[in-house]
Parts: structure tokens; C-alpha cells; sequence
């Protein structure tokens, strides 16, 4: 949860690096200066161990009778309220107000920082820099799209209707994938990157 939490504010600080930069150039080195950086990076890990200790509070001291095997890949809240005996309506509760909060808020910064820059992009002149500054916020929002989608199925979803797979494969999306294409989706933007996909395919399609 930690991890995630921090994975969630993290993408929202770098969709208002974005709005900084295309819709506020000659700001930016004043906008987003070191101590401002430093600030957010303090507030997103400050955030996310409030959500994560907050979550633990809840979980630990629940009664728990069933099965000591954790049917899942790490030791995940919605799978350690299944081995309770105790009622979970608590429990769906509070997960979904506190996930609420917790997906909802970087969300609305996302979302707000890419309706200004789609305004400021649609009200250039230049189509040049309106395909350069959506090319820049191209690979963000792919890896914003499998991260929340994935972490709202895994965390928006009532104990009742917990499926341990599905579980698994949510989780699998949003902490493995997005990690993975990272360093791929970001280097898309790189010419030297592709140039040398350009002649691997190349290579691939003559043998």
C-alpha cells in the first residue's frame, strides 16, 4: 500500500510538472524550483505512509480464524480481510472512503492539469508545438491509465465480491507492468530509441 500510495501522488506531481511546462514556460525554473520539488516529494511519501499506517490500524487487529495462507502475491489488505471471522461491512466501509479520498484527490489533479494543457494545446497556433506537448504527455497518461484503472478494480471493490485471481492479476497490472514499461514508454520520445526500434523491425520483417 505504501508503495502504491506513493506510485498515486507520484503520477499527479508529474502531471503538473507538465502543465508547468507547456502552460506556464517562463515559469517553470520558479514553479518547479528545488525546494518546490523537495516539498512534493516530502508530501508524496508523507501521503502515502499516512494512508498505508491508517490501513494497518484498521487491518492487524482483526480476529482471524480461518486459513494462515495468504492467497496472494504479498501480504495485501482486501486478502487479509478474507482470513477474518469478523464482519467486513466495517471494513467496506472504510476502504472505500479512505481509497476514495486516496485515488480520488491525484486524480483531480491529473485531471485538472491535462484540461488546462488540452486547452493551451487547442488554443496554439503552431501545430508543431501542440503535437510536441501532446507527445510529451502521450507516455504519461499510458502508464496513468494501467495504474488506476488496474488499482480502482483492486481497491474500489466490496469484500463480499473478493475473487483471489482477479486479485492477483490487478495486483500484477498496477505494481509490475507499469514499472516494466516505464523505462520503455518514456524512451518512445528518445530518436535514438527509435531509430533503433525502427531497424529491429526492419531486421524482423526480412527474416
Amino acid at each position: 500500500m505504501l508503495m502504491a500510495g506513493a506510485e498515486c501522488f507520484t503520477l499527479a506531481t508529474m502531471s503538473y510538472d507538465r502543465y508547468v511546462a507547456i502552460c506556464r514556460p517562463l515559469q517553470y525554473p520558479v514553479l518547479m524550483r528545488r525546494k518546490i520539488c523537495y516539498i512534493m516529494s516530502v508530501a508524496v511519501w508523507f501521503g502515502s505512509s499516512v494512508q498505508a499506517f491508517t490501513s494497518s490500524l484498521y487491518v492487524l487487529p482483526l480476529p482471524y480464524c480461518k486459513s494462515n495462507v495468504i492467497r496472494h502475491y504479498m501480504c495485501d489488505y482486501p486478502a487479509l480481510v478474507q482470513l477474518s471471522c469478523s464482519d467486513n461491512l466495517a471494513y467496506d466501509i472504510t476502504a472505500y472512503f479512505g481509497n476514495s479520498m486516496f485515488l480520488v484527490i491525484p486524480i483531480s489533479v491529473i485531471l485538472a492539469s491535462y484540461i488546462a494543457i488540452l486547452l493551451q494545446v487547442f488554443g496554439a497556433r503552431s501545430s508543431g508545438r501542440s503535437h510536441k506537448a501532446l507527445g510529451t504527455c502521450l507516455s504519461h497518461l499510458c502508464v496513468v491509465g494501467i495504474f488506476y484503472i488496474t488499482a480502482i478494480l483492486t481497491y474500489m471493490t466490496p469484500a463480499t465480491s473478493y475473487s483471489a485471481q482477479r486479485a492477483m492479476i490487478n495486483t500484477l497490472f498496477f505494481t509490475i507492468v507499469p514499472a516494466m514499461m516505464n523505462p520503455f514508454i518514456y524512451s518512445l520520445r528518445n530518436r535514438d530509441v527509435l531509430a533503433a526500434l525502427r531497424k529491429l523491425f526492419a531486421r524482423c520483417t526480412m527474416c
